[in-house]
This record gives C-alpha cells, structure tokens and sequence, in this order.
C-alpha cells in the first residue's frame, strides 16, 4: 500500500497522466449535470453505503457493460461484476475479495486455441486458478470499492490493494511460465478507485520482480474532492475510468494474448516421459517451472497419477504462496509454506 523506492517506469507515469488528460464523452443527462449537481451532493452526503453506491457510484465508474449495450462494441470481451466473491481465485489470505464492481476479460474474449493452452491452469468450476476472479472473469484488472466516510476510505484502500495484489500476480506467473517475467517490472498492470460521497482516490498497481521474488506495490494517481470549485472534477474518475477501457485495456489484452500463445499447446501433463529406466523428462520450455526437489521417483508417481490432479488445483489444496510451479507439478501440499494469519473483517464482511 505505498510506494516502492523505485517507483514505477516513466512509461507508466506518461500512461497516467495521459488517462487523467484524455477528454472523454460523458452523459448528457444524469445527477452530475450542473443544474442538479449541488441537489445531488447535499442528497447524499450523509446517507450510507448502499444509497452513495446507487447514485454515485456509476458516475465515478461507468458500467462497461452499459458502455458495450451502448455501441462500445471493442468492450464486449470485458465482463463485470458486483459485490461477488472472488472464488475462483486463489487467495492471498484466507478471506478472498469482494469488490463493490470489478471489471476482467469474459472467456469469450479469447480464441479456442489459447482457451486450450490456459485451460490446464485454469480448470473446471470449482477450481482455482492464478489467472481467474470469478469463473466467468479472467485477469481482472480493475476495482472499485465504494464507502461513507473519509475513515472508511482507507479500508476500500486496503480492499482495492488485496484485490488488484491478486490482479497483477495472474499476470506475473502468466509471464513467468513464458520466462517474459522482466518486461512487467515496474509496469502498471490494474487499476483502482476508492470513493464515499465527496472524495475519489486513483491508484494503479504494478510489481518489482527481482530474481524469483516479486512485490505487489500501488502508485497514487490522483486524489480529489469531486464537490469543490463547484464540481470542477467531477467528471475526472469517469473520464479516467473509460479512457483505461479505451485506451489502455485494449493493449493489456493484446500483451496478455501474447502470453498465452506463447504457452505450449495440448499440456496434458502426460509430459512426464520415460526416455530410458530410470529417466525423466520434462515438456520442452517449461523445465523451470517444475520444483527443482522433484527426482525420478516423484516424477513416476506423478506420471501415473491422474490428469485432474495434476492440472487442476482445489481450494483445499491452495495456500497463499502456491506458485504456478507447484500448480503445475501437482506437489502443493509438500514445497506450500505455511498459509497467511486470518485478516481482520470490516463490518460489510470484506478484509481491512
């Protein structure tokens, strides 16, 4: 929740000043118009979460949903959601997210071929994965946490952190399997907004990676009170939001797609193969991502095991530092350390 000593890359800080200055196309009609701003303001200053959500949320957030109904026809492989758990995650702490609204890439978005080549690290509807929030979102890249109250505001900080952690560690260990891992350092790679009735906090997320250890940090963007100078940046948050759909998304997609393609086709981890008695070996290009701990015995109990255990990886079988590795290798419950201690939960049920 603070920013690392070496920040984040010029390219990422061009990248956020430049979604802050893009104009936008905003509603003609709603609250926010300058006849009924003020109206709205004093509506809903003292009411809880749930009314500030209804109305004002929406303003600071559009809908990509609505925006896809609306002719965005280049936003209709995004999907939302609200207020829904983030179960086919895998957790960083034994609470999991769930973000007031979130947005991801829906299964549609990606072809046969590279739904095929993720499919053994993403599995059926029960199971977790890096690369997925909901079973019908994958690589989420960004969430909204909505409160009342300026104290409040640093919990939907600490929400926004625990949920976009998770965001860019999908993309990290995609990158990683491909050995792409050091083109994301110090890149942005989700985005957040944490709001109550007056104040909007902008953040992106992005990692360090240094050799096999990577750390999730979050850069400030942009905070302000969206009711002062009479509503002078009240379109802010929105137009940021859609120019992150517009502009940045689009691009985000074509580097994951890049990712994925680059994975080996039909793993179906009978790739365990016997050159000779006593020898093993491992599919071609990903030697690395195997435990280095696993000898030839382990490797012909694997080989014998069935393909389930293999590629897929249940949530009892999920601590918080399972590394795509070991979803690979099937050998979580012996390299796994010990899980997180239990979060403190705020009264709405979400992790402090």
């Amino acid at each position: 929740m603070v920013e690392s000593q070496l920040g984040v890359t010029a390219t990422s800080k061009t990248l956020c000043r430049n979604l802050l200055a893009t104009e936008q196309t905003i509603p003609n009609d709603s609250l926010f118009r300058d006849d009924l701003f003020r109206e709205t303001c004093e509506m809903v200053q003292d009411k809880n979460k749930a009314i500030v959500a209804r109305h004002i949320l929406p303003l600071i957030v559009p809908s990509v949903a609505a925006l896809a109904i609306c002719g965005a026809r280049h936003l209709k492989i995004l999907i939302e959601s609200m207020n829904e758990d983030w179960n086919n995650s895998i957790p960083i702490t034994k609470t999991r997210p769930q973000p007031d609204y979130s947005v991801g890439f829906r299964r549609e978005a990606f072809t046969e071929d590279q739904l095929k080549r993720i499919e053994p690290f993403v599995g059926g509807l029960t199971d977790t994965s890096f690369f997925m929030a909901t079973y019908s979102m994958y690589f989420p890249f960004f969430t909204c946490e909505t409160k009342c109250g300026a104290v409040a505001l640093n919990v939907a900080d600490r929400q926004n952190a625990h949920s976009m952690a998770m965001a860019v560690r999908g993309i990290v260990e995609l990158f990683t399997l491909v050995k792409r891992e050091k083109e994301l350092h110090g890149q942005i790679l989700a985005f957040s907004i944490s709001h109550d009735h007056s104040s909007v906090r902008i953040y992106g997320h992005y990692p360090l990676i240094s050799g096999d250890k990577t750390t999730f940090f979050r850069h400030s963007i942009h905070k302000f009170d969206f009711t002062a100078m009479e509503g002078k940046e009240k379109w802010t948050a929105y137009r940021f939001t859609k120019n992150v759909y517009d502009g940045w998304m689009p691009d985000h997609f074509k580097r994951i797609c890049s990712a994925i393609d680059m994975l080996p086709p039909d793993i179906n981890f009978e790739v365990l193969q016997q050159s000779e008695p006593g020898e093993s070996r491992i599919l071609p290009g990903l030697e690395s991502h195997y435990p280095s701990d696993l000898n030839s015995q382990d490797i012909v109990s694997l080989q014998e095991e069935p393909r389930s255990q293999l590629s897929l990886v249940s949530a009892r079988d999920i601590t918080p530092h399972t590394s795509v590795s070991e979803q690979i290798s099937g050998r979580v419950s012996k390299r796994a350390r010990k899980s997180s201690p239990p979060v403190e939960l705020h009264q709405d049920g979400k992790p402090n």
